[in-house]
């Protein structure tokens, strides 16, 4: 008797086991719920999910490389481009590993360090309610969307009063600021922080309790605290499984450590106890901000530490100093040169975990520069927490997780 041959389905490098009433379906990579170029390899019994592969790399940006072939100046602004919707998490993140790496994080002014936390927290509430925006949209709640773009639009309106663009932002240079805070700015910034606790408790009203809301959260995505801490994870996902843990407490930087704030802790494991979680973290940033208005106002004068070999003089003396004008001329065309070595800095971006590692060879550009990014850590732990779920969470689950491919495929 003849023996039917049955072809086993193949993808690439992933074999899978082919049953009856199993079928293989590719979510994404052009898929709308996917938040970028995520090709998730997807095995159902019919609408359970029975394993998970994610498959990255249709964006191949190569950032690293670039920053190889780039003076430091030059590879700021294309931190921006990782993770675009918290562009001045980036700028931060490598200017202070430059700084450190230089051994110049002492020098920064003051008020630089104040402008810088603004900047920050306000670009975490921007990066945040596009998360609630979009989280909300997959799940089917249409007005949180237009509410939320509502208010990220004047917050962004802030962003561009201060450096001139509202989307990748550059606000941030190694050694300080580029400038400071235009006339009317904390007035405005007063204005917002003062209106926003109220536009939260809008959005919480609309959700926390909506059944349907709780219906697509609850007891989904379930993480549990050894498996948060198995695959790497940071920020709201890892503080979502009940671990406290924010590098501005635990690793302070600028001037956290003279800031009182609350780390907000879930220990409800899943999807709705992540959404809390958000929510809390951005009363959190206007509890921080309100604080910080006094502390500028209480700083001197001074944006960009005065360290001639690796930092330019202001404007000012490069109109009056010839020798000022000619350091200038030769940190723009051929780069600073910081001494031999290697850094690594983290700091807490709205997702987690942003680090930067540098090995400087004394060259005007890294010899080798590597960036340990949330959002990939976070891709890879959907192979863990999608099995067991139907395919309607896959949609709630990677949306919650607040992924951006811009910085996994860099």
């Amino acid at each position: 008797m003849q023996t039917p041959n049955r072809l086993n389905p193949y993808y690439e490098n992933l074999v899978f086991e082919r049953e009856d009433n199993r079928m293989i379906v590719n979510f994404g990579p052009q898929h709308p719920s996917a938040h970028g170029q995520l090709r998730l390899i997807l095995e159902l019994d019919g609408e359970l999910v029975v394993k998970a592969v994610p498959d990255v790399g249709y964006l191949h940006r190569g950032m690293e490389k670039m920053a190889e072939n780039m003076i430091y100046n030059e590879f700021l602004p294309t931190t921006d481009r990782m993770d675009y919707i918290a562009a001045t998490a980036n700028n931060y993140g490598f200017a202070l590993a430059v700084e450190k790496l230089l051994g110049i994080e002492g020098e920064i002014p003051r008020r630089a360090m104040v402008i810088r936390m603004m900047l920050l927290e306000l670009n975490r509430i921007i990066s945040h309610l596009f998360w609630l925006a979009t989280h909300a949209l997959d799940v089917g709640a249409m007005s949180v969307f237009l509410f939320c773009f509502r208010e990220r639009e004047f917050a962004m309106d802030l962003m561009e009063d201060y450096c001139g663009a509202r989307l990748t932002h550059s606000a941030v240079r190694i050694g300080g600021v580029p400038l400071d805070l235009p006339k009317g700015w904390l007035e405005s910034l007063t204005a917002f922080i003062n209106k926003f606790p109220n536009d939260i408790k809008d959005y919480e009203a609309l959700l926390t309790k909506n059944r349907i809301w709780k219906m697509r959260l609850e007891d989904v995505g379930m993480l549990t605290a050894e498996d948060a801490l198995n695959w790497g994870c940071s920020g709201p996902t890892l503080r979502g499984s009940g671990i406290a843990w924010d590098i501005r407490k635990e690793e302070p930087y600028e001037l956290y450590n003279e800031i009182d704030f609350k780390v907000p802790v879930s220990d409800k494991n899943d999807s709705y106890g992540r959404y809390k979680l958000y929510m809390d973290e951005m009363n959190q940033c206007v509890e921080i901000l309100h604080q910080l208005i006094p502390m500028y106002r209480d700083s001197e004068p001074g944006l960009m530490a005065k360290v001639p070999q690796y930092i330019s003089a202001t404007k000012e003396e490069l109109m009056t100093d010839n020798f000022a004008l000619m350091q200038h001329f030769v940190l723009v065309s051929q780069g600073m040169r910081p001494p031999v070595g290697e850094v690594y800095v983290a700091t807490e971006s709205p997702k987690g975990e942003l680090g930067f590692y540098i090995n400087s060879q004394g060259d005007p550009y890294p010899y080798r520069l590597k960036v340990r990014a949330p959002s990939f850590w976070h891709t890879s732990l959907l192979q863990q927490i999608l099995p067991g779920t139907y395919l309607a969470d896959v949609v709630t689950i990677i949306g919650n997780l607040n992924i951006v491919f811009g910085e996994i495929d860099r």
